[in-house]
């Protein structure tokens, strides 16, 4: 086993790194030791002081078929021993096109017939938005506005924040933004009044339930009646699986749980099985049609990033989506999803626990206090669980291949956890 320095690593991290999402006057405190993570196997991670974790976090929810797994090891060795990545603007590459292919073959024939590559989830919410506002201009609509809901999140750059992580982190509007409003619920929608409605170029919505907004619940049914609102009034139905897809919910992706088709669909997070970053934005054939020119004639999609389409990346997608079928991932995972259920109703009714939730393979415990939650993130750390809690809301989402016992490790320590902090 490599050994590691770890006071040097730290010190340096403290000297020259900066994280997001992170207090860093807390971080570079003098008394504050971050976890340095050096490897990891199945669903366990090790720092560099040589103490294991379960990751219940999936390393921020990108993790799939767990860590070092030999399958989709061997496909990216495979491809680096060819090539690392090569330009997609203008040349093509057989990892990018056989992953479109097996990517598009997972959704109804001739719904979703075009992929889009960007790197993360983010940038493919921003591609989204892109084709949306160009394909109404292509059609000389006025239709330009964007609707979300409350409460949602769907990427950090500019035209993906607009959507609401700029009100939910309290960072205030840039005029970079796309127009967007928000509304708290599918109801809410038909109150939108005719003249208004006549602008709303799309619906962006996160299927089932709203990640960064602390894993809540949308009521059964309201992924469909935001695909009815859509095709009454001709909008299109943008539907964000970055977090949701892959198996996380109990099915390859939330949407199958209504039997909704999107317009648009986009995908991260766990495509890679949490290996590399990549995105993909896959569109209807419709939509695909209405860039039929060049870029001089404000036809073709004026959009692309330097690693579009990265072989490595498309490779370690292609090897996770074998792994699912190879393995049986989705027919195994249900059981465990009765396991998770069942460890997390010890938790209901514990001091300082205000509700929990579960959507599929999903969790949020939802404690009183922001503190609490983040006091019991540090407490499970030390039984051996690593996750990060959303302000007042402790998640729990570990990679699918976690083992029955591995699973009631992790609510056995956040059940002890939230006793030792709340009970004191």
């Amino acid at each position: 086993m490599t050994e590691w320095n770890t006071k040097r690593l730290i010190a340096t991290d403290k000297k020259f790194v900066w994280h997001p999402f992170t207090d860093m006057r807390d971080w570079c405190a003098t008394d504050f030791e971050p976890l340095v993570l050096v490897e990891g196997r199945g669903a366990i991670l090790r720092d560099s002081r040589g103490r294991e974790y379960i990751d219940g976090n999936s390393s921020i929810w990108t993790n799939i078929h767990g860590h070092n797994h030999p399958h989709i090891n061997a496909a990216i060795r495979a491809q680096l021993a060819r090539v690392a990545h090569t330009s997609f603007l203008g040349f093509t590459n057989p990892a990018a096109i056989e992953l479109a292919e097996a990517i598009v073959d997972l959704f109804q024939p001739n719904s979703l017939t075009r992929v889009f590559y960007s790197d993360d989830g983010s940038t493919g919410i921003e591609v989204a938005l892109r084709i949306a506002d160009q394909y109404w201009r292509l059609k000389n609509s006025r239709r330009h506005e964007f609707v979300a809901f409350q409460h949602g999140y769907h990427g950090d750059t500019a035209g993906a924040a607009a959507l609401g992580a700029a009100a939910m982190f309290q960072v205030r509007p840039t005029r970079w933004n796309f127009p967007a409003r928000q509304v708290p619920d599918s109801k809410t929608l038909d109150q939108i009044s005719g003249t208004e409605t006549a602008k709303i170029a799309a619906v962006v919505i996160e299927p089932l339930i709203q990640g960064a907004a602390g894993m809540k619940l949308w009521p059964p049914g309201t992924l469909r009646a935001v695909r009815e609102w859509c095709d009454r009034t001709g909008a299109l139905l943008i539907v964000d699986e970055v977090m949701t897809g892959f198996g996380r919910t109990g099915k390859m992706f939330a949407s199958e749980h209504e039997s909704v088709l999107a317009d648009i669909v986009v995908l991260g997070k766990g495509l890679t099985g949490g290996y590399l970053p990549l995105a993909m934005t896959l569109v209807t054939e419709e939509i695909f049609s209405r860039f039929d020119g060049p870029v001089s004639e404000g036809k073709a999609l004026a959009y692309g990033h330097s690693y579009t389409g990265n072989a490595l990346g498309c490779a370690a997608a292609t090897a996770s989506l074998e792994v699912f079928e190879k393995e049986n991932v989705l027919e195994k995972l249900q059981p465990k999803i009765e396991e998770m259920r069942a460890g997390l109703a010890k938790l209901q009714g514990l001091p300082g626990v205000s509700e929990v939730r579960q959507c599929g393979f999903i969790a949020g415990i939802e404690m009183a206090d922001s503190r609490f939650a983040f006091d019991v993130s540090l407490a499970a750390r030390k039984r051996g669980l690593l996750t990060r809690p959303i302000r007042d809301v402790v998640v729990l989402m570990p990679p699918l291949c976690i083992t029955a016992e591995q699973l009631t490790v992790a609510t056995g320590a956040i059940h002890d956890s939230i006793l030792e902090v709340c009970e004191h």
